[in-house]
Order: structure tokens, then C-alpha cells, then sequence
């Protein structure tokens, strides 16, 4: 608390602990968990279900701000590490400690529990197999680990070039939409898939350079009303999917593969951040406020890879008690939302309890390695 700089942008990690709230809460509360006729579980979202509902993901489809978020931390470290003239590679190297050693705890986790399950007696079928979306960290990881190996060219892009970085960057991504969605090059899609997100991220070294949050009113509605405006171009004129998640009876998703649709999220998203900046930021001076943010940033990695472990944990002795899932979002579905924000959590907290202890270790600074005369 005391320790934080008066230069910490606090908007930026409140942003990242709103993300993790709003994922976590989403696969929780607003996931239509149940079984197939095979056994499997399978989590459809409500969103088709509610008039309007759709318009909700413009805001709720948080994902964007993630690469946001660790673009500007990226570069905020990229710039320290080039200030200490340490070697790129101990800055690449430190930035995918901190993510793979909290991963390669969970992945041994569950393998282990695999493992010996796979051994009883009877038929057993892997956890993918019947729960893929216990899997739903790993794109985000996997997508995000490539992102900092290319900090140290992506940065030096933005520092020479700044916007032009960005507007190269939206006119790849449109002409792979074309060739994807326009032409049916399946390739296209994937690629446009890689730049999406990297255009996401290049837009959180332009909010830290740019101090949006700073910037005249004028300048921060008009990056929103730009995204906002590029958001209604794609999904009214050129037929994208107006949610920002995919649901049923859509025969196409914006968020996989990633689309143009996601870009111009990521641009509405990050002025809607700016517009809020001098509110949030003085909001966020109160210690009652700061706290909760500093204390859930310091577990985040641990409360994303864990918060799907715990909602089966909470599904598990849901169908012990002889509950069934119901496979409809009704009246009775949505009233039983308090459990499923309840249960889930009181089994998150236990295993934050447990296993933050390795994100937190690898969070630490390294001592640097002194050389004969330092």
C-alpha cells in the first residue's frame, strides 16, 4: 500500500483484476453447465436467451482487456530492463517464469490425479474427453507466453513508429478478414486469429506512451467512439456476430478464431478505460478500494488457472447430493445463480490458499548475478 509509486497507473491493475473477477464469475455464474446424453459436460452461455443480451458481451467480453493490461506491463518492464541494460533475454525469460511455473504446478496437479485415476479399476475417460473446459486457461497462456517473446521487437516497433505499428497492424487484420471471411481461406482466419491479439497488445504500449488516461475528454471519446463506431460497421453492415462470445444457434463466433470484431473491441474497451481514468484513478487512492485490487493482482495467474478446478470441485458435490444440472437458463436456473457464485468460491479460496505460494515466489526479483569489480 504505502510502498505503491506516486507514477503507478492504479486504473491498469484494477483493469487486471476486474478481468480476472469477470472471466472467473462468467464460467461460475452465467455458464449453462450440464450433462450430454454421453456423460459430458458441456457450458453454453444464456446469452441467446436474453433480449438484448447480446449487447452485454460489448462490455462483459473482458478478454481484450487482458492483452491490454499486459501490453502496457510489458512495456512498463521492457523500458526497466533496458534502463538497467540487463540482456533481452533475461527480461523474456523472467516474464515466462512468472507464467509457466504457477502452470506447470496446476498441469501437475492434474496430471497426477489422472494418472492415478487411470489406474483403478473400470473404464476410465480423461478429464478432455468429457470437461474440455477445464482446458480454457491454456489459450489465454499459450497465446500470451508468444506475446512476450516478441516484446523485445514489438516494443521497438511501437518506439520508432508508434501509430503507423498499430494502423499496419489493423490493415492486416482486415485483409485477413477478407481473404477469411470474404474469400474462405481458412488460413487467413488463423493468421487473423495472431494479429488480433498482437494488435491488442501493441494497444497497451500506446495506453501507457499515449497516457490516455490523461488525455483531454475529446481525445478519450474519440478513440471509444471510433471503436464503438468500427463495432457497429462490422456487426450491422458486414454481418460479424453482434455477441462478442459465442452462442448458441450461431454459426460463426467472434472469439474463435478471433476476428476483426475483437480488434475493434479492444479499441472501444481501452477509451471506455480512458473515459473512466481520472474517477477510477482518485477512487482507487482509498485504501478500502486499493487493497482488494493489490491483493487479487498478487494471485491472479493462481486464481485463473485454478477458478476452473474449483467450479468442478463445486459440481461434483452438486451431483453427490442427487442435484441434476439443469440444461436450460429458467427461472430456476437463474435463481440458483447465489450457489454457483457461492460454492466455487469457497473452494477457490482454499486453493489459493495452497498454491498462490508459487506465484508469489516466482513474482519475487531475481538477485542480478554480480560480476569481478561490481
Amino acid at each position: 500500500m504505502s510502498a505503491t509509486p506516486e507514477t503507478r497507473d492504479r486504473v491498469v491493475d484494477a483493469a487486471r483484476a476486474l478481468s480476472i473477477m469477470v472471466v472467473t464469475l462468467w464460467h461460475w455464474t452465467l455458464s449453462v453447465t450440464h450433462r450430454t446424453a454421453d456423460g459430458d459436460l458441456v457450458m453454453p452461455n444464456p446469452i441467446d436467451a436474453v433480449p438484448g443480451g447480446w449487447l452485454a458481451t460489448w462490455v462483459l467480453q473482458i478478454m481484450p482487456v487482458f492483452f491490454l493490461v499486459g501490453g502496457y506491463a510489458n512495456l512498463a518492464g521492457w523500458q526497466r530492463t533496458q534502463a538497467n541494460k540487463d540482456p533481452a533475454g533475461r527480461f523474456v525469460a523472467d516474464r515466462l517464469r512468472r507464467l509457466s511455473v504457477p502452470t506447470a504446478v496446476w498441469a501437475g496437479v492434474w496430471l497426477a490425479g489422472e494418472l492415478i485415476a487411470a489406474t483403478l479399476p473400470g473404464h476410465h475417460r480423461w478429464m478432455w474427453q468429457w470437461f474440455p473446459g477445464y482446458l480454457t486457461p491454456l489459450w489465454f497462456l499459450g497465446v500470451y507466453s508468444l506475446l512476450i517473446v516478441t516484446v523485445p521487437v514489438t516494443a521497438t516497433l511501437h518506439a520508432r513508429h508508434g501509430a503507423g505499428t498499430l494502423a499496419a497492424l489493423a490493415g492486416l487484420i482486415a485483409a485477413g478478414s477478407v481473404l477469411g471471411r470474404g474469400v474462405g481461406l481458412a488460413w487467413a482466419e488463423w493468421v487473423t486469429l495472431a494479429l488480433v491479439w498482437l494488435f491488442c497488445h501493441q494497444l497497451g504500449y500506446a495506453w501507457r506512451t499515449w497516457q490516455l488516461g490523461r488525455r483531454p475528454p475529446a481525445q478519450r471519446l474519440a478513440v471509444t467512439g471510433a471503436g464503438l463506431l468500427t463495432l457497429v460497421v462490422l456487426t450491422v453492415l458486414a454481418g460479424y456476430p453482434r455477441s462478442m462470445v459465442g452462442t448458441v444457434g450461431d454459426a460463426e463466433s467472434n472469439i474463435f478464431p478471433t476476428n476483426a470484431a475483437i480488434a475493434a473491441l479492444a479499441v472501444f474497451q481501452l477509451g471506455l478505460l480512458a473515459l473512466i481514468t481520472p474517477t477510477a484513478a482518485r477512487l482507487l487512492r482509498r485504501p478500502r478500494v486499493w487493497k482488494p485490487v493489490v491483493a487479487l493482482n498478487l494471485v491472479a495467474i493462481t486464481v485463473f488457472l485454478w477458478h476452473m478446478t474449483a467450479y468442478l470441485i463445486a459440481l461434483w458435490f452438486y451431483e453427490r447430493l442427487g442435484r441434476t444440472l439443469l440444461t436450460e437458463p429458467t427461472a430456476h436456473w437463474w435463481a440458483q445463480r447465489w450457489f454457483w457464485l457461492l460454492a466455487p468460491m469457497v473452494v477457490l479460496l482454499v486453493l489459493v490458499a495452497v498454491f498462490a505460494r508459487f506465484e508469489i515466489m516466482v513474482r519475487r526479483p531475481r538477485r542480478r548475478a554480480t560480476t569481478v569489480g561490481e
